[in-house]
């Protein structure tokens, strides 16, 4: 009897419930947080979901989402203290988003983020986007359309964004870290704004065709250590994600060998860095192989002539060469960060000479030579031949 009483009693340990277990209705689901700095604290913004307005039986019409913000000396005490007029605690272990103020990002961006890399609760798969010309407070305070919860709206826009044009990049917790701490490479991180009206928390803005306030991605923000020092121009946000190998698919217009355009439609794209040193200076090439369709035609070509063909894959190569090197000599003068990881290319190709010059990168950086070369190949026209706008012409 004892021993039956002691197999009971060690088996029972093994049944107890879990230690962090918590009941859903004690939590409040955050799908979204902002960060910004206000004076010397820090100001955290929680977009958190309302479950009675998600629930087809329960909703009553009202938003589905609500905002608590609090300010605190630190990211987490922040956070703690919107408990204050939330009734329940916030919980961003479903976090889709996180918004850092540009003012903050000017400040620098590492030590707010110390709490999410170390908060057991938070997963890493959630995009860090910077507030451009408003707080990270404002971008969360906006009503969204065909995604009714304004994060998943950010989140999956992003996502679509980044995988059909080419001037956008989502940037999870774990890549931006990785991009801060690692030797020879800086950060960039695509930029969030509200266009029309700044505030467009009503339930107005998404009842008309054209919401008055809108959010949108803009262009990629550069980051020297972890202090934003200013903004790439889409067309250098593009020219930055085809060098570092970032492009999936997107859409280029190009010159027609005569006059007008047409458009390539980019289906395939692959980026190498390779480092070296050439007479004792660091030296990159950016070697890129392109395949496309046409996608569009707005002048007069024959598509069935091979060398029309040859003619548009030249003209593509020129354009995306431009682009590059423009891209590559704007952020050597006017930003001195090496956002592209050539130091990075350098030190793998060459850890010994890379050891030398790693304390004078920010100096070697802006004076390097990198030879970026293109390669592309139109694999389809379309489903049609020529363009019916000849036939137009010729009438």
């Amino acid at each position: 009897m004892k021993k039956c009483m002691f197999v009971l009693l060690i088996l029972s340990l093994f049944l107890t419930g879990c230690w962090d277990r918590r009941e859903l209705n004690e939590l409040g689901i955050t799908l979204a947080i902002g960060i910004d700095k206000v004076e010397d604290e820090y100001q955290v913004t929680a977009q958190v979901v309302v479950p009675s307005e998600i629930s087809a039986k329960t909703s009553t019409g009202r938003s589905p989402v609500t905002l608590f913000q609090a300010n605190g000396e630190t990211v987490y005490e922040a956070l703690r203290k919107i408990t204050k007029n939330s009734p329940r605690k916030i919980y961003p272990g479903h976090l889709r988003t996180l918004v850092l103020g540009e003012d903050l990002a000017e400040e620098g961006i590492a030590e707010s983020l110390d709490f999410l890399s170390r908060d057991w609760e938070l997963r890493s798969d959630f995009f860090v986007v910077i507030a451009k010309d408003m707080t990270a407070g404002e971008v969360l305070n906006v009503t969204t359309t065909i995604e009714n919860i304004p994060a998943n709206h950010m989140f999956n826009t992003l996502k679509t964004s980044e995988a059909f044009w080419a001037a956008t990049n989502g940037f999870l917790l774990d890549e931006l870290i990785a991009n801060l701490t690692i030797d020879g490479k800086e950060a960039v991180l695509t930029g969030i704004l509200v266009t029309g009206e700044k505030m467009g928390s009503s339930k107005q803005n998404v009842e008309s065709i054209t919401p008055s306030a809108q959010i949108k991605y803009d262009e990629l923000a550069v980051f020297k250590k972890d202090k934003l020092v200013g903004w790439l121009t889409e067309r250098q946000s593009r020219g930055y994600n085809g060098i570092v190998n970032e492009v999936q698919k997107t859409v280029t217009a190009i010159s027609c060998p005569e006059k007008g355009k047409a458009t390539l439609e980019i289906i395939q794209f692959d980026s190498k860095i390779k480092g070296k040193i050439n007479k004792g200076k660091p030296e990159v090439d950016v070697n890129i192989k392109v395949k496309g369709n046409v996608g569009e035609v707005e002048c007069q070509i024959n598509l069935n002539d091979q060398e029309t063909i040859v003619r548009l894959e030249k003209n593509t190569e020129n354009k995306l060469e431009e682009i590059y090197n423009m891209t590559i000599e704007t952020v050597q003068k006017q930003f001195k960060s090496d956002i592209f990881g050539f130091g990075e290319a350098i030190h793998r190709s060459n850890p010994k000479e890379w050891k030398k010059i790693k304390k004078q990168w920010d100096e070697e950086f802006p004076e390097m030579t990198a030879n970026v070369k293109v390669d592309v190949k139109i694999v389809h026209t379309g489903t049609e031949g020529n363009s019916f706008l000849d036939e137009i012409e010729v009438k």
